[in-house]
């Protein structure tokens, strides 16, 4: 069985995704990894719930997930991806974002789904720029092209 079909029969829980990536809570911001095809693509959900800490003051009485959480969660979804390529010890840093679109909000109830594309890999894998997309309910809310360097802790 292909690597990619084993983790979109079996997917990777919270466990797995916390092997992966050095996010912890309050900053992990990815629940499951649903589909994956090594440096390539990979597809994260994010079941979003009124206990995040940050709905308490964005917005009170209309709580909605801030943009650069969306992008953070992008971020970890491609990170569970990449740093099971990279030599131990090293880590993701954002460069750069670009085109970065929102086009709707993500609130409590909500599940966020992460389909994050590589890109470019560039400097013998250590340099890379992924194009990501955000969905709720099957519409698109968030885009973006991120561009990271993977730095030696």
């Amino acid at each position: 069985m292909s690597e990619v079909n084993q983790v979109e029969k079996q997917g990777l829980d919270i466990m797995d995704i916390m092997q992966r990536i050095p996010h912890r809570f309050p900053m992990l911001l990815v629940d499951k990894i649903i589909e994956e095809e090594p440096m390539k693509r990979i597809v994260g959900i994010k079941n979003v719930t009124i206990n995040e800490g940050f709905f308490q003051g964005h917005y009170p009485g209309h709580p909605i997930m801030p943009g650069v959480l969306i992008i953070e969660a992008m971020a970890q979804t491609l990170g569970v991806l990449i740093l099971k390529e990279v030599p131990a010890g090293h880590v993701p840093y954002f460069t750069s974002i670009r085109s970065a679109k929102f086009r709707g909000p993500v609130r409590p109830g909500d599940q966020l789904r992460m389909e994050m594309e590589v890109d470019k890999v560039k400097g013998g894998g250590m340099m890379m720029t992924a194009i990501g997309k955000a969905y709720v309910d099957g519409k698109m809310i968030c885009e973006a092209e991120l561009m990271f360097a993977i730095i030696k802790l």
